[in-house]
């Protein structure tokens, strides 16, 4: 090789989270090795021992962070970037959680998921990562142990020690720690969202009626204390409205999703890539199969329908997302048309807006109560975090007034028809020169027990239509099919976006079936993990490892070598098959035994960290 394709110097870069600081190592060839940090600003500093603990940490949570969770999306990011495990033995978990101990009070520094408005000791990034590490390893003594000292130093960890507790099933210890921590700190919302969260789950588990129905207020209370503690958190409210849901008090869960404070999403950072000029991504051969190796050419070649393609629920992300999930548990459970009726109940509707308007004589300023409105989140439609959601719902969402004048069918032109939603009041409506509007409240006779609905809710209820009005003409025109005896066609991209669509309508069964049928076309991570989930839930053992085996083969056939969700999910297996019997399963397979070696890998993982049912 010519001298000139030498490289001679080398440049390993980390980013620290903490200091805000680029941590980097210049290596020449042949040389020296230097270590320093770079500011924001550009200047060069010294880099100290407790920087590189920073980085140290803020790598491990990157990695666990930025891992993929067996669908490829993560992947799919930025092509090529080997992901690894940080911590694959006992001796690197101990690094870890002592640099966490050190660290740990600081850990606000780092931010927050995308539904947490405040970050606070316990709502953090560095507690997410602790949080997920030991879910995925199982490794819950060593968290207790942890979370243990730290509750000495503050009382407020320990809700995380609770739920650390409520994972390695010791519940009593968990309800016991929270309750000790609620008398310190009665008005603590994270402990109190995590009691709400705890009774929540088991009333879901009840044995009779009325032991659910018991659980399901006591969750009431906890839930509707921590929305008083932290008015401005999305996460309280969410969780109230899902108690309301469980009680099966659809108006309350509406009334309460309504007063969900929304924010903007913030994305994980994502480095744009330049357009490359040729890419070189060699296959592994432990990676060899047959059945995922045509992926990559076949899916961008597939037609796909426009409708399809437009649904905008699927590009929700933080509290849009939660918010959209709610409410299509309720459509789930009492239909459509029922939601329309609630809906119809609770919010002031244009048609009657304008009715009462109509009525009204002289205008005078609107003043906005209890009996109109509820606690608001944001009064601004701008800081929903979807940028183009208001603009576009008050097109898509305002028909013209033949539309909005009547609830109407929109014919799905298969015979199925799912009833569109009228539009509800605007709240910024207004008349007059100074901005006045047109209803005193004293002839707000028929409104006073209704709210305003928020202009984002309004547009979750379109999105939502339309993701019915597909999703119905799908299942019409399947059964028309099946009727006539004809095959129903559609590319491997359409069913695993219509798999995607039952998904999120919690339509499980219809879901299985779209994501097969893109399977049998070609291989799809994202259908296989849908399924995978399905497996799980039933117990299926064979089949999930199946399923994991190739999801497996995939990821590291794309560089990445660890996914905290498929090493949680072979932990799960061992835990309740044994190991011996897990592997026996797994060599049982009739694929090549390079390719079960990868699988091998995660169970050996368990084994190291004397994961339960390792033991045989």
């Amino acid at each position: 090789m010519p001298a000139g394709k030498f490289t001679n110097d080398v440049v390993h870069s980390c980013y620290n989270a903490f200091s805000r600081l680029d941590m980097r190592v210049h290596v020449t060839i042949p040389g020296t090795v230097e270590s320093y940090s770079v500011d924001e600003r550009g200047e060069k500093r010294k880099a100290t021992d407790e920087l590189w603990l920073e980085t140290y940490l803020c790598s491990v949570l990157r990695a666990y962070s930025y891992a993929d969770d067996g669908s490829g999306d993560t992947i799919r990011k930025i092509m090529g970037v080997r992901r690894f495990n940080p911590v694959t033995n006992t001796e690197t978990e101990q690094r870890f959680l002592t640099a966490a101990e050190q660290l740990f009070f600081r850990g606000w520094q780092l931010g927050s998921d995308s539904i947490v408005q405040v970050p606070n000791i316990v709502s953090n990034h560095l507690t997410t990562g602790l949080v997920k590490y030991f879910e995925t390893t199982g490794r819950y003594t060593s968290g207790i142990n942890l979370f243990e000292k730290l509750r000495t130093q503050n009382v407020e960890v320990a809700s995380l020690l609770a739920k650390v507790l409520f994972l390695g099933n010791e519940e009593v210890d968990g309800v016991r720690a929270l309750h000790a921590a609620l008398k310190e700190r009665p008005m603590d919302y994270v402990m109190l969202d995590t009691e709400a969260e705890f009774l929540l789950r088991k009333a879901r588990t009840a044995s009779t009626p009325e032991q659910k129905e018991e659980r399901l207020r006591m969750a009431l209370g906890c839930a509707d204390r921590s929305t008083i503690a932290a008015p401005s958190e999305f996460g309280t409210w969410a969780r109230l409205a899902e108690v309301y849901v469980a009680m099966e008090d659809w108006e309350n869960a509406l009334t309460i999703l309504n007063s969900c404070p929304m924010f903007t999403y913030q994305d994980k950072d994502a480095p744009l890539m330049p357009e490359p000029k040729d890419v070189y991504l060699p296959t592994l051969p432990e990676t060899r199969l047959d059945e995922i190796d045509s992926e990559p050419e076949s899916r961008y070649s597939e037609q796909v329908e426009p409708s399809l393609l437009s649904l905008r629920a699927a590009s929700y992300r933080g509290t849009f997302k939660k918010a959209y999930s709610i409410l299509t548990e309720m459509t789930a459970k009492i239909g459509w048309d029922q939601l329309l009726k609630i809906r119809s109940n609770v919010f002031v509707m244009e048609d009657e807006y304008r009715t009462e308007k109509q009525e009204v004589g002289p205008a005078v300023p609107t003043k906005r109560g209890p009996s109109t409105d509820v606690l608001r989140g944001t009064p601004e439609p701008t800081t929903n975090g979807e940028q183009s959601d208001d603009d576009s719902s008050e097109s898509e969402s305002k028909p013209t007034d033949t539309d909005t004048t009547a609830q109407t069918s929109v014919s799905n032109g298969d015979g199925g028809d799912v009833e569109k939603p009228t539009t509800v009041a605007d709240p910024g409506e207004k008349t007059g020169e100074n901005g006045t509007a047109a209803e005193p409240e004293e002839h707000l006779s028929r409104l006073n027990n209704k709210r305003l609905c928020e202009r984002w809710l309004d547009s979750l209820f379109m999105v939502l239509y339309e993701d019915l009005r597909v999703y119905t003409i799908w299942r019409t025109q399947m059964a028309q099919y099946r009727a006539q005896s004809m095959q129903y066609k559609k590319s491997a991209e359409e069913w695993e976006i219509l798999g995607s669509l039952a998904e999120r309508l919690h339509h499980t069964e219809e879901g299985v079936e779209a994501y097969r049928a893109c399977l049998s076309q070609r291989f799809s991570p994202k259908a296989l993990t849908g399924i995978l989930k399905v497996f799980e839930t039933q117990k299926n053992t064979r089949e999930t490892v199946a399923a994991t085996i190739r999801l497996v083969t995939w990821q590291y056939r794309w560089y990445s070598e660890f996914s905290p969700e498929l090493l949680h999910t072979i932990r799960t297996l061992i835990e309740d098959e044994g190991a011996v019997k897990v592997r026996s399963i797994i060599q049982a397979t009739s694929l090549p035994q390079n390719v079960l070696d990868l699988t091998h890998h995660y169970a050996a993982l368990c084994a190291t960290f004397r994961s339960s049912g390792t033991e045989g």
